[in-house]
Order: C-alpha cells, then sequence, then structure tokens
C-alpha cells in the first residue's frame, strides 16, 4: 500500500542569492514567519529602492549571508522573500535598505546600518539586565525568529467585567529585585510569578505592568554626578520593538525562552483570577530626535513613521525626541498588528496608552475630530473586548481627561481625581463639590460613558508614592543628578507636619490615617481604582517624585516591609475586599440620584454633619455619601446600604446619620480614626453601631458603615 505525499510546491527554492535556496515571499505577515521548510520575511518600505536582507548566526559580529532582494521579490511597497534550510534557533536578522539621504524632504536611508525588524518577535542584544554592551557590535538589537508554539491549555484572557477591577500598578524588575523578595530568579517575569499568592491574598484582580516591550536600559545611560551611579533608563518608555517582550525581564532570556517564560506568568496570572494589562508606548520610540541611533523605523522609511516639520526635523510632543505618526494608515497597521498579536499570542486582557493624546494627532500635529486610529482600535474585531486606557494628554499639552475619543470603548486614567483627591485630603477648601463628582464616577467628565471610563487614582509610578505624598511637601530629587530641576512641582503633598522622616510619633500616626483614608474613598467611589505597587506597605522613594533612571532601592519594593508595616498592609487587604463584597460601589452606569426601585433610599444622596443636609460650601472639609444597596448593579443585585462619612477637619465632628432601607441597622466596617484591628473589619463581622442616629468621625478620618 503506497502512502500519498502531498508536497507543498512553496516548500521549494527557485533560485540561489548569495548561496542561499530561496523564492519570493509572501507579503503577509510582515516580520519573519516559519514556513515549510524554511523562514518567510516580509518587510514594508514605500520610498527605499532597493532592500537586501542580513543574516547573522545568534551573537555573531558580522553576517554569513546577505541577500539582495530582486525587484520581482517586491510586491507594492512591500519586500518578501523565503529563505530555505535557516536553523531558525540559531539566526538573527535584519536589513540594509537604500534610498534617498534627504533629511530636508524627510528620508534618512543609510545602507551602511543594518537596521531592526519593526515586526521582530524576539529581539537578542540586550537578554542580561544591566550587562554592559559591546558598543564595537554595529548591530545592536537583532531581529530574531520566533516559534509561537506555547501550551496555553484552556486559557483566554478573562474579560472580567470592567467596574470589578482593582487595578495594581507594577514594574517587573521593581517588584522582586530587592534581596528581601526572596525569590529564585530577582527582577524577572519567573520572579513576579512567585508572588503571585501575594497579589491575590491583596485582592487585586488586574496586574497593569509597566512597559515590557524590548527596550535598551542603557539608552542615554550615563554616570550620576551626584554619586557616580549608573543611570538607566529604567523605566522603560521607550520602545525598541513593540512585538517583543523584554528580553532582560526574563531569567531564561540568554536562552532566548522570554516569550515562554512571560506567557507562563500570564497562564498562571490567570488561573488566580487576575487580569494582565501593558502599559504601552506608541508616542515615540528610541530612535530620539536627529541625533538620535537609527534602529528601525528611521532608517526603513523616517518620512512614513515619524511626524516631521516641513525642514525634516521631528516634532516632539513626547518629550523623547520623536513623534510617531499614528494617524498614518501605514504606522495605524503597525499598532493595530502589535495589539492583536499580544491579544491572541500572550493573551492579553488590556492596555494602558502612554501620552494617549498623541495618537489623535494629525502627521503635523493638530489634534483630529475624528482620529482613525482611535476608532479603529475601538471597533477592532480583535480587540472587541479588550480593555483600553488612555492616558489623555500628552507632553506637547494636549489634555483631553473627559474629552478623549471614546467611541463608546476608551476608558481615561482620570487625573482630575487625581488631584481633587489630594487637595481634599490635605483639607484644602472649596473641594467638597468636585470631589462629589470624583466619589460618583466623575459625571462631569463621562456621562453617557459610564463610570468604567474612569480610572481613579491617587498615585502611579510618575509622582510621589502614597507614603510620601503624606510624608513631603516638596519633591527631593536629588539623586537623579540634575539639581532636583526634574520632576513635577505641582505635587498637592502635605507632609503632616514634618519634612520626610521623623521620630515624631503623632505625625507617624497622622500619616498613617491619611494613607488609610486615601485607600478608603479610592475604594468607595464609583470607577475602577488603581493603586501603586507598594502602597500598600508604605513604600517610600524618600521624597523622589520622579525616579525614571534607578536600578536601586528608590524604586525596589521592600518585601520586608510587609511585615513592618503590617497594619497598612492589612487594612488594604480588607478595603479591597470591602469593595469586591459590595457591588453598590460597582455601579457600570452614573447613578440618578432617584429611588427608582422603591426601597426608601436613593440609588445615592448627600449628607452633611446632618443628614440630608450637605455642606458645599468653601469652607467645608465633610463629605457624607449614602449608597441604597438595593439599586446595586442596576437593581438586579440587592446589596447592603453604604454610608461613607468623610471629615478632613483636625477636629472630630459628629454626624447625624440617614436612616438605611427598611429592616435594617447600621455597622461599622471601616473608621479610620481608630488602631487596628478597629479601623477595618472583616465583611459580614461588622459589629453594629451602638447609636443608630449619629456617628462620631475623628479628625481627619473616614467611617463607613454597611446597612443590613
Amino acid at each position: 500500500m503506497q502512502t500519498l505525499m502531498l508536497q507543498r510546491v512553496d516548500a521549494y527554492a527557485t533560485r540561489t542569492i548569495a548561496g542561499m535556496s530561496v523564492r519570493a515571499g509572501r507579503v503577509f505577515p510582515f516580520g519573519a514567519t516559519l514556513v515549510a521548510g524554511g523562514v518567510n520575511f516580509s518587510v514594508f518600505s514605500r520610498h527605499a529602492t532597493a532592500c537586501t536582507l542580513v543574516l547573522y548566526e545568534k551573537g555573531a559580529a558580522e553576517p554569513f549571508a546577505e541577500l539582495p532582494f530582486p525587484d520581482e521579490f517586491r510586491v507594492g511597497d512591500v519586500y518578501a522573500m523565503t529563505v530555505f534550510e535557516l536553523d531558525h534557533e540559531n539566526l538573527e536578522y535584519g536589513y540594509r535598505m537604500d534610498g534617498p539621504n534627504d533629511p530636508s524632504e524627510g528620508h534618512r536611508f543609510d545602507p551602511s546600518v543594518v537596521l531592526m525588524d519593526p515586526y521582530a518577535r524576539q529581539i537578542g542584544g540586550r537578554e542580561v539586565w544591566g550587562q554592559t554592551p559591546d558598543w564595537d557590535q554595529a548591530y545592536q538589537h537583532r531581529s530574531q525568529v520566533l516559534q509561537d508554539d506555547f501550551d496555553w491549555e484552556h486559557d483566554r484572557p478573562l474579560e472580567l467585567a470592567a467596574e470589578d477591577l482593582v487595578i495594581y500598578e507594577a514594574h517587573v524588575r521593581s517588584f522582586t529585585q530587592h534581596p528581601s523578595s526572596n525569590v529564585r530568579h530577582p527582577g524577572t517575569f519567573a520572579g513576579l510569578r512567585e508572588k503571585i499568592p501575594y497579589l491575590k491574598s491583596l485582592g487585586i484582580n488586574c496586574l497593569e505592568l509597566m512597559p515590557i516591550f524590548e527596550f535598551d536600559e542603557f539608552e542615554n545611560s550615563s554616570a550620576n554626578p551626584a554619586n557616580g551611579q549608573l543611570r538607566y533608563n529604567y523605566w522603560g518608555y521607550s520602545t525598541v520593538g513593540f512585538f517583543a517582550p523584554k528580553a532582560g525581564y526574563a531569567a531564561t532570556g540568554p536562552l532566548g525562552m522570554q516569550a515562554d517564560e512571560l506567557k507562563t506568568l500570564i497562564k498562571d496570572l490567570h488561573r488566580n483570577g487576575i487580569e494582565v494589562m501593558l502599559d504601552v508606548v506608541f508616542n515615540h520610540t528610541a530612535e530620539g530626535d536627529h541625533r538620535g541611533p537609527t534602529i528601525s523605523f528611521r532608517g526603513l522609511d523616517n518620512k512614513t513613521y515619524y511626524m516631521l516639520t516641513p525642514e525634516g526635523y521631528y516634532y516632539n510632543f513626547s518629550g523623547c525626541g520623536n513623534t510617531l505618526n499614528c494617524n498614518n494608515p501605514i504606522v495605524r497597521q503597525v499598532v493595530l498588528d502589535c495589539l492583536r498579536y499580544w491579544v491572541s499570542e500572550y493573551h492579553i486582557d488590556g492596555f494602558r496608552f502612554d501620552l494617549a493624546a498623541i495618537l489623535g494627532r494629525d502627521p503635523s500635529g493638530v489634534p483630529l475630530a475624528n482620529p482613525p486610529l482611535l476608532e479603529s482600535l475601538a471597533h477592532d474585531p480583535v480587540l472587541g473586548r479588550t480593555k483600553l486606557v488612555a492616558e489623555a494628554w500628552d507632553a506637547g499639552g494636549l489634555y483631553q481627561v473627559g474629552s478623549f475619543p471614546a467611541y463608546g470603548r476608551w476608558a481615561e486614567w482620570n487625573g482630575k481625581y487625581r488631584d481633587t483627591a489630594r487637595k481634599f485630603l490635605k483639607g484644602d477648601m472649596g473641594q467638597v463639590s468636585e470631589m462629589s463628582l470624583r466619589l460618583q464616577g466623575s459625571p462631569d467628565l463621562y456621562y453617557g460613558r459610564g463610570t468604567a471610563a474612569s480610572i481613579n487614582f491617587l498615585t502611579c509610578h510618575d509622582g510621589f508614592t502614597l507614603r510620601d505624598l503624606v510624608s513631603y511637601n516638596e519633591k527631593h530629587n536629588e539623586a537623579n543628578g540634575e539639581s532636583n530641576r526634574d520632576g513635577a512641582n505641582d505635587n498637592e503633598s502635605w507632609n503632616c507636619g514634618a519634612e520626610g522622616a521623623t521620630d515624631d510619633r503623632l505625625v507617624e500616626s497622622l500619616r498613617l490615617r491619611q494613607m488609610k483614608n486615601a485607600a478608603t474613598l479610592l475604594m468607595v467611589s464609583q470607577g475602577i481604582p488603581m493603586i501603586l505597587m507598594g502602597d500598600e506597605v508604605g513604600r517610600t522613594k524618600q521624597g523622589n517624585n520622579n525616579t525614571y533612571c534607578h536600578d536601586n532601592e528608590l524604586n525596589w519594593f521592600n518585601w520586608w516591609q510587609v511585615e513592618e508595616n503590617a497594619e497598612l498592609q492589612r487594612f488594604f487587604q480588607k478595603i479591597i475586599a470591602f469593595r469586591h463584597a459590595h457591588p453598590v460601589l460597582r455601579s457600570r452606569d452614573h447613578l440618578r440620584h432617584a429611588d427608582w426601585v422603591g426601597s426608601g433610599v436613593p440609588d445615592i444622596s448627600w449628607h452633611g454633619t446632618r443628614a440630608w443636609e450637605p455642606d458645599w460650601s468653601a469652607l467645608s472639609r465633610v463629605v457624607g455619601l449614602l449608597l441604597g444597596g438595593h439599586h446595586a448593579k442596576g437593581g438586579t443585585v440587592a446589596d447592603d446600604d453604604v454610608y461613607v462619612a468623610s471629615n478632613m477637619h483636625f477636629e472630630a465632628l459628629e454626624f447625624e446619620l440617614p436612616r438605611p432601607a427598611e429592616g435594617r441597622q447600621w455597622h461599622v466596617a471601616v473608621n479610620t480614626g481608630v488602631p487596628a484591628p478597629g479601623d477595618a473589619h472583616p465583611c459580614g463581622e461588622e459589629p453594629m453601631l451602638e447609636q443608630q442616629d449619629r456617628c462620631l468621625v475623628g479628625g481627619r478620618s473616614v467611617v463607613v458603615l454597611v446597612g443590613r
């Protein structure tokens, strides 16, 4: 019996170039793709006149072959070639592009430079974090071929309801690099994986990772004049390759296994009910301005990929030297292809877009009324259930909080929540009215878009930590070596009576209370709360609000603080659990200020020290808020009533309480004015309030009651 062998016609070479067997390739997908018997290479350039494929053995200084693309291997503006009999696991590749070199016309072609493939799924050259590169190596960032064959088993993106999220912003290296982490591979995806039980115990269900696309920690690195230590591009907001995970974040990076290590982390996070959101940077690249290195886009087709002035220089709406031309159809396709890839191949649940206002500018920088990229992302079928979050401003002065083009899909980092909550917490006058808007999901900004359009936060990687927010009146960035000139000056912080570290027990007690107040207000606000890595244990950056360059304890999570600051960490656990337990805190739609289910209590109402009489005056520092539990989740879920009394005066005040729904009595869930364990009670174990008609709220304190 004969076995019939079906052989593909396109698995055979049609010619030989530079000693290699090749044939005309397939134009899609872009990048390097494994095909029968070989590797298909496809790259775009509209203005190039010629393209050469350059092949290396991994780590080799010189290529073993250079293959010019024949004219018949170009289709439109795409060069495509299949090369056979390659050892793809030991292969690195790049391109030489020939064409005009006329910067005034936007062209910067240089065939002497080997260019990284912008679609490379894996990138070599920085496999070990902080290992000094061979600067004599002409080809620094080296495209590699990745075989996407990971066994996901039954995993897929979790698709949790957006309003149910509690986001935790973290930096991969910082989370486990400190000696106290006690993980096998500090500073890596594998190290973070060992800490999943901690994240789960904290109660967060969405981990937002600062940039993990391949970047160069040595970009603009230099000795710090303040102490001689090397300053890195530590945070990674300067992308080298959009399709490749950071090799230096993987314990297996030197083995070329960074993709599998990251996927294993994501799969285990999903098994524990934790979504993964990536902080992505499409506003600029690591190539900088005209003085920066040529890595990829500049040499491939500078005029297509970047926003250029009429003189051929780079518009700099990013503050980082260049700006990607995101609403050019080609660049828009790169962004779409990238995000589709991360969702389909890495099972990513959402993306936070750095300086996202840039994504709505036209090629000359003018804000568009209907930005094609933002619309495409909102309606893309692959991204149909992926969370999209905008940092709705840029370095060029465009501020779109509340007005970012949303298309029914986009959420925003709510910078106005941050600013208002900080002012209210430190007792500024005239904040009560605006704070009431922030507590109810900012309907003034997002009405019609739902509460989940608002990502509520008080701290993030930029600026002070929560501990520093209550410990410093001024930034202290001297360690950056820039004479304290860098970083924001408008921090809306308050040191509680002493600048920085102190032995004053009263000051320390007030600081602890203020951190609890901040956590409480964040978790009882409608919208999606986000907390910064380490805020739950009082992590400090010693007053530095711009630690972008430090690979040291200014950025690292100190795990000893989990025990040292156990009271604060316990409080965070309890207040996060409280939010999860009460759907009335997680309304999808903005509340109506009416009793539309007939429970006797409106869905939301406002109060002062007297029930039903809120004090909106400029001198007021008091907010009372009642949420009617029968209205939870659009009236489909019965929940307790929740009453929140915030007193930012120094003296204690007695609050007259509104009545809960009929048949219910008030129980004390949270009281930041008393020490642990009375500051936060486990859900279901809240003690009944002795006097049901009134409650004493201490100075600088928040009380939360549940009516059941």
